[in-house]
């Protein structure tokens, strides 16, 4: 396999594409964007842009032609398109594919009604599996990264409202569970593409493990007074979302990663396999300082 230079980033206008973008230049990656016709984000001048229909295989062979590697950032919207894309790919001659794994642990949702919710992400890392098996020269790396930690931090999505200093805790609070910056996201999603030994492996990287009883002391403690603090059962996240779920409303989504990740006895804190930071050569990290840097 040849070295990776030209990478395509499809959904980089979201939450997370913007940095693993800005880390793939940092890297010295030439890359180009792959944006939706309707869409109006704007990217790095040292990044080229190409409208695209995701659903068109002939139209994105032509895109994708000279690309060594595809990162995959879409979006629930667009998940179902992912195996479309990596039929082009294949046949543009690309290298590496990296599919819109990012966040919890697909691998590890047996039992949980998020397996329903992430069913197209499940579906393309099999179809990517078995796509691999059959051409020689094309690979996929998945990447799990559980929560986004410092983005979700500041908007909220972790329990802890920043503004208005109010926490809502799940069941005990104590449940270990692991999260990533946007930041190291964006190296991790590097260090693969600049590792050939990635290929065909499934992936989990984080910042840090902790609790949100850990993350709650932390808050006080850095923003100088106590929070206001509710409690809830996962049981009854976990009842509101599957009710939710039942009538096709998808924002039942929140109510069940939080029953997910933070539910008493889960286990997701410690995945199977471990972490792959060492093996990626990701800079350790310190919760407290990241606390800091978005209580600023």
């Amino acid at each position: 396999m040849t070295s990776i230079k030209n990478v395509a980033v499809l959904g980089a206008g979201g939450n997370l594409g913007p940095s693993i973008v800005e880390a793939l230049l940092d890297a010295k990656f030439n890359v180009t964007v792959l944006s939706r016709h309707s869409s109006t984000n704007t990217f790095p001048s040292a990044v080229q842009v190409r409208k695209v229909d995701y659903n068109s295989e002939s139209s994105l062979i032509e895109d994708l032609r000279g690309q060594d590697a595809v990162v995959s950032v879409l979006g629930s919207a667009g998940l179902a398109s992912q195996k479309t894309v990596v039929d082009a790919a294949v046949k543009a001659g690309v290298q590496r594919f990296i599919p819109s794994e990012f966040g919890v642990d697909t691998q590890a949702l047996e039992g949980s009604p998020l397996a329903t919710l992430l069913k197209d992400k499940t579906d393309t890392t099999e179809y990517l599996k078995n796509v691999s098996s059959q051409h020689t020269g094309f690979s996929w790396t998945g990447i799990a990264t559980n929560l986004f930690f410092d983005w979700g931090l500041r908007v909220g999505s972790l329990g802890f409202s920043i503004p208005n200093k109010t926490a809502t805790i799940i069941d005990s609070g104590n449940e270990p569970f692991f999260g990533t910056n946007l930041k190291a996201i964006g190296l991790a999603v590097v260090s693969v593409l600049q590792h050939p030994e990635t290929s065909n492996r499934y992936l989990r990287v984080s910042s840090f493990t902790t609790t949100q009883n850990e993350l709650l002391s932390i808050l006080e403690s850095e923003s100088g007074g106590q929070w206001t603090v509710s409690k809830e059962a996962a049981d009854e996240r976990r009842k509101t979302g599957e009710e939710n779920l039942a009538k096709g409303d998808r924002s039942a989504f929140g109510n069940l990663l939080k029953d997910f990740v933070f539910r008493d006895g889960s286990g997701h804190g410690s995945p199977v396999g471990g972490f792959a930071n060492k093996e990626l050569g990701l800079p350790e990290e310190v919760l407290k300082e990241t606390i800091k840097n978005v209580l600023k």
